[in-house]
């Protein structure tokens, strides 16, 4: 199983996806860093306290400046999980690479969990370089939290996006075809991106009562089906301790209102995910052992 891990980290590190990953991600922080300057130089913070000091201003603006970062850098996390996993079974299957490897002696769990590894090892490894850059830049211009028991619990949730779309691309790579699977992939994550934009507008709409509930039925269903939206919006809840100021703080005007944390994704909902993403991978290592190679 180590040796495909490691043929797995050697085959991503010269496929195109991940160089265009990291170019995409240089652009990324560049464009960044000087949004985070221009906001971070903004002193009409849009403090809801009687007293608005200047340090609230900067948590206002640092709130701001990271929802905004990790907002962009999910995108950046999921192309980079769906990309480089989307055609690992039926693409190499067409190929004729799995005929040349399975008839030795290599259990087909084996090279499947060997495979999942090492995606979601790599995969790990650049959120948590893309989450400290975030917050490396962010630092240089605004207050950023810095209790480590706060940051690691929410670089957890941050990275938890990797193995839950490693898990679903791999059983779809065993389902269809390795350009179906892109598509359907890439449709599915932008149902769960839609679900959360959903949510987050629902608040503001003029809609009766009747018509919220329908709308909040609708985004649970999308939530529960792709929760990775989700997950990114707990992660932000738990960055800045949002649970705790909220009744202290309006979240829904000016700068905090990018954040949307009407509602809390709650405790459940992350147990609910991961067993998600166990459930799904087992049925991917199912679905692999039965396939027809």
């Amino acid at each position: 199983m180590r040796t495909i891990l490691a043929m797995t980290w050697k085959e991503m590190l010269r496929k195109k996806v991940m160089m265009l990953t990291l170019l995409l991600t240089l652009v990324f922080l560049i464009a960044f860093w000087f949004v985070a300057d221009t906001v971070g130089t903004n002193d009409q913070g849009a403090g809801t306290l009687a007293n608005d000091s200047g340090l609230f201003t900067q948590f206002i603006n640092g709130a701001f400046i990271l929802s905004l970062g990790f907002f962009f850098g999910a995108f950046v996390i999921a192309f980079l999980a769906i990309f480089s996993s989307f055609s690992v079974i039926a693409g190499e299957a067409e190929q004729g690479v799995m005929q040349a490897l399975l008839p030795r002696p290599l259990p087909r769990w084996k090279w499947y969990c060997g495979r999942w590894l090492g995606f979601v090892t790599l995969g790990t490894i650049y959120a948590f370089i893309l989450f400290t850059a975030i917050l490396l830049i962010t630092s240089a211009h605004a207050n950023v939290p810095r209790d480590v028991a706060v940051l690691t619990k929410s670089f957890l949730l941050f990275a938890s996006v990797v193995p839950l779309l490693i898990s679903v691309s791999m059983l779809g790579s065993g389902l269809f075809s390795a350009l179906g699977n892109g598509v359907f992939m890439t449709m599915l994550y932008g149902a769960g991106f839609l679900g959360g934009m959903l949510d987050k507008v629902s608040g503001s709409l003029r809609l009766e009562e009747d018509g919220l509930k329908v709308l909040n039925n609708l985004t649970g269903i999308i939530s529960m089906i792709m929760p990775a939206d989700t997950l990114q919006r707990r992660m932000i809840v738990e960055l800045f301790s949002m649970k705790d100021l909220n009744g202290l703080v309006s979240m829904n005007s000016g700068a905090l209102s990018i954040l949307n944390i009407s509602s809390f994704p709650s405790n459940t909902f992350i147990m609910y995910a991961v067993g998600y993403t166990v459930i799904i991978f087992a049925l991917g290592l199912l679905r692999f052992q039965r396939k027809d190679l």
